[in-house]
This record gives structure tokens, sequence and C-alpha cells, in this order.
């Protein structure tokens, strides 16, 4: 299923390559459950959120998340005026439709 033969498309990786120790986070949980006296034994699975070199750091994922699309986004609005510029679309609509064959000047 999926792939067409091409291999698998990720690799897992071994679960001992996470620990809690390596994440100052989630050390610092651990240590305060350690204070009342409990343990999480699931907190090593939280530490892979934690992986710089897979994910990033929250300030890579936030500029990121705010900038993606930006340059699609730009070149499609300049796109979007040449071609309204080129196909006149928009020129004389600046009164807003208010002229409606009324001469501005007054009757004589």
């Amino acid at each position: 299923m999926g792939g067409h033969g091409h291999g698998e498309p990720y690799t897992v990786p071994h679960p001992s390559c996470y620990k809690v120790e390596n994440v100052p986070q989630l050390l610092k949980v651990k240590e305060a459950l350690g204070r009342q006296g409990l343990s999480d034994p699931w907190l090593r699975n939280e530490a892979w959120r934690y992986e710089k070199k897979a994910f990033g750091t929250h300030g890579s994922r936030l500029a990121t998340f705010m900038f993606r699309g930006l340059g699609v986004g730009f070149c499609a609005a300049l796109a979007t005026i040449a071609v309204e510029y080129a196909l006149g679309i928009g020129k004389g609509q600046g009164d807003h439709g208010h002229g409606h064959g009324h001469d501005d000047k007054k009757d004589h």
C-alpha cells in the first residue's frame, strides 16, 4: 500500500533514543513529580516533541506558520493587479458608480 515499491517513506527511530534526561523541560516535570512522590512512566513518550533536529525550535515553527505561503500570495496579488491593468478592469470606477449620466454642472 502506498509508496509503489519505492521503500518505506520514513524510518521509525528506536524508542531508546528519546530520553527524558535529554530534555530540560521534561526533566523539570520529572523532578517536580518526584518531589511529590509521583512518577510518570509515559513521560518519555513526549521527548520526541522537543527534538530540535526534526521539529525545530518554537520560534522557527512559529515563523514557518506565520509566513508560509507569503511569497506565493504576493506573486498572486501582483499577477492579479497586472491582469486587471492589462484588461482595463477597474478603470473609471473612482466615482463608485454615482455618475449615472448626470452632469456635474447646474442647469443654466
